[in-house]
């Protein structure tokens, strides 16, 4: 029985997964003890006491069992102590940091999760990790409420906005693992999806060094397209020419731009590049120097996918 119960759980992911489980099989397995008790015996005393066809006979009259009163007033409050302590202990646990633990933080807004590594990169629709090392998630919400939830992990946490709040989790098997959000937050909630992905100390080096693993076999504009959504271009820069906070993509390659001083520029590659890494450098009459610097936070293959994505925006 114990396997088939297991079967019906997600993956054991990490640690804190495992003592999450062994927690929720005692009670599951304390609380069938108490009902084949408690429901055998509601049926077998109907049964074997029942008053016989003619019999007319009334029952003892009983005022007390004191050795019954004892035990079914000690046992369950012993009980409730274990599993108080016992819960207790693995909340703890569950929020208590590793001093070596990696810090990744994650943003939730209206329908994606984003998150931005220790060396400053970032990226969204997947969450790269190490195998075998602790991780703290430090956690805020751009618009509403959100709950960032992974079922292989056993971690959930609701994502606030206007303060940070965190959890921590150390994954222990290698594979790809659905996260939820897990509060409804609009229209598009059930579609607010992303990806665990735990990875080996050799392939996570590879990741931070060249991006994540797909970007090999994507088309470049696929990835700018996924660069511009997760990364906020999409709230200043629109692509039906609509004018925002900053120029929109639509047509704007090949275009010369008049500068706020005085120059002109023609929107090419060597253009796109120095507005993605030093945006003061060159800023487009009629707008306000408001763009952030994505010096550090952008891989050359992303910008390269920038480029090609603006290009195709006819």
């Amino acid at each position: 029985m114990n396997e088939w119960l297991r079967s019906t759980l997600p993956i054991v992911g990490s640690e804190h997964a495992r003592d999450i489980d062994t927690f929720y099989f005692f009670v599951f397995y304390l609380s069938l003890f108490f009902f084949i008790i408690v429901g055998g015996l509601a049926v077998y005393f109907p049964i074997k006491y029942r008053l016989k066809p003619g019999e007319t006979r009334r029952s003892a009259h009983i005022t007390d069992n004191f050795f019954l009163e004892m035990l079914w007033t000690v046992v369950p409050s012993l009980l409730c102590f274990v599993l108080f302590f016992w819960g207790f202990n693995t909340y703890l646990a569950a929020f208590t940091v590793p001093n070596d633990a990696m810090e990744i933080y994650v943003r939730g807004r209206k329908w994606n999760w984003t998150f931005e590594y220790p060396d400053g990169m970032a990226g969204g629709g997947t969450l790269y990790v190490p195998l075998n090392r602790p991780i703290k998630l430090i956690m805020d919400s751009e618009d509403v409420l959100h709950a960032f939830y992974i079922p292989a992990m056993r971690i959930k946490q609701d994502v606030i906005p206007g303060r940070y709040v965190y959890m921590t989790f150390t994954p222990t098997v290698k594979g790809e693992f659905q996260i939820f959000c897990a509060e409804y937050c609009g229209k598009d909630h059930s579609g607010m999806l992303a990806m665990l992905k735990v990875m080996d100390d050799a392939e996570y080096e590879v990741f931070k060094r060249e991006g994540p693993p797909e970007y090999k076999t994507m088309d470049p504009k696929l990835i700018g397209e996924t660069i511009y959504k997760t990364r906020g271009c999409q709230s200043c820069h629109s692509l039906d020419g609509t004018k925002g906070d900053g120029p929109s993509f639509k047509g704007i390659w090949g275009k010369t731009e008049q500068f706020a001083d005085g120059t002109s520029g023609v929107v090419d590659e060597n253009y796109i590049r120095q507005s993605v890494l030093e945006p003061q450098a060159k800023v487009v009459k009629g707008f306000e120097p408001v763009m952030p610097t994505f010096q550090g936070s952008l891989r050359p293959v992303e910008i390269n996918g920038i480029i090609a994505f603006i290009k195709g925006q006819k």
